[in-house]
């Protein structure tokens, strides 16, 4: 796979195309990031983006993860002392997902965000910026909570990240796309270049196949479960033959082999005993899909083999977070 195609894989969109070209011509060096409020355990919607960064250091990009510790205390998350007590924790469990030590450098928000500079150019966002634009950047992620001061403070902090880290590339779920809009939009009247993003899919909630997989409603996969439970929550996936049977529903199964598994794994091992047919091998997602449509891959043996693959996936982390706490 060649530099372009590693960082566009599984990538939802970019913005814009050229600029990744010109991004993945000279990739090597190069600064991309993400940031995460340390709210709690890992979970697959961190692991998603976590595993574009993984895409991003296999193609030579130096990565930068951001432990926005001031954003988790504007959006209410706790104290500083408990928002980086939880820090230190997804910092570990990063690590032991597969990001790379030695390439990844992890940043405090508060490192940089309560210095003057940075400060002076967050007045200068907050003049520029009407109400209404910056409710709307960040409507998607603060979901339906009433709106706060901090609410809007938080996209225009976004905004400067992005500069203050010296990036080339901001990374984020689709949900932040409208953040990422916002800061080419607003970085150059300070003077500052736009960058360009890129943004992962939101994968489907886990029993419906509808809305997002949520760490705050439904049914997630974090790496606080055992593998009980999580064989317990893959088994009661909702898991239709097709990939999207009724043109709104998705099949959130489908998505985790092809957001989760195939980017980790070279080979995927559907085993079955032979009289249903023995082992199925597959090297790729298209075919894996193809199979469960036509029926040759039943959903109770997709469910059975992503199981095992995640479980795989997340056992580093939850090893972690029990030598963390005990």
């Amino acid at each position: 796979m060649d530099t372009y195609d590693l960082i566009m894989r599984n990538a939802e969109e970019v913005v814009t195309d050229e600029e990744v070209r010109d991004l993945a011509a000279d990739a090597d060096g190069k600064r991309a990031y993400v940031g995460y409020e340390p709210s709690g355990v890992l979970h697959l919607g961190h692991l998603l983006t976590a595993n574009k960064l993984i895409d991003l250091q296999d193609a030579g990009m130096e990565v930068v993860v951001l432990l926005a510790d001031v954003h988790a205390y504007l959006n209410g998350k706790g104290t500083f002392e408990e928002i980086r007590e939880t820090a230190e924790q997804m910092k570990a469990q990063f690590i032991a997902y597969g990001l790379d030590e030695e390439n990844t450098e992890f940043v405090y928000g508060s490192e940089f965000q309560l210095e003057e500079d940075y400060t002076l150019d967050l007045h200068e966002l907050e003049l520029a910026t009407t109400l209404n634009r910056a409710q709307r950047a960040m409507a998607e992620i603060q979901g339906g909570e009433t709106a706060k001061v901090s609410h809007v403070v938080y996209p225009l902090m976004q905004t400067l990240d992005i500069e203050y880290l010296d990036l080339d590339l901001a990374v984020g779920g689709l949900d932040q796309r409208k953040v990422h809009m916002l800061a080419r939009e607003e970085l150059p009247g300070l003077g500052y270049d736009v960058r360009p993003a890129l943004h992962t899919p939101i994968v489907a909630d886990l029993t419906s196949g509808e809305g997002k997989m949520s760490s705050s409603e439904g049914v997630t996969i974090s790496m606080e479960d055992s593998t009980e439970e999580l064989e317990e929550k893959v088994n009661s996936a909702f898991c239709p033959p097709t990939r999207d049977p009724e043109g709104d529903l998705e099949n959130p199964v489908l998505e985790l082999f092809e957001y989760h598994v195939f980017p980790r794994f070279d080979e995927i091992v559907v085993e079955r005993p032979e009289e249903y047919g023995g082992d199925l091998t597959y090297d790729d997602y298209e075919t894996l899909a193809a199979d469960l449509e036509s029926g040759e891959l039943h959903p109770a043996d997709a469910k059975g083999t992503l199981a095992s693959y995640l479980d795989e996936l997340i056992a580093p982390g939850r090893e972690k977070l029990l030598e963390i706490r005990d």
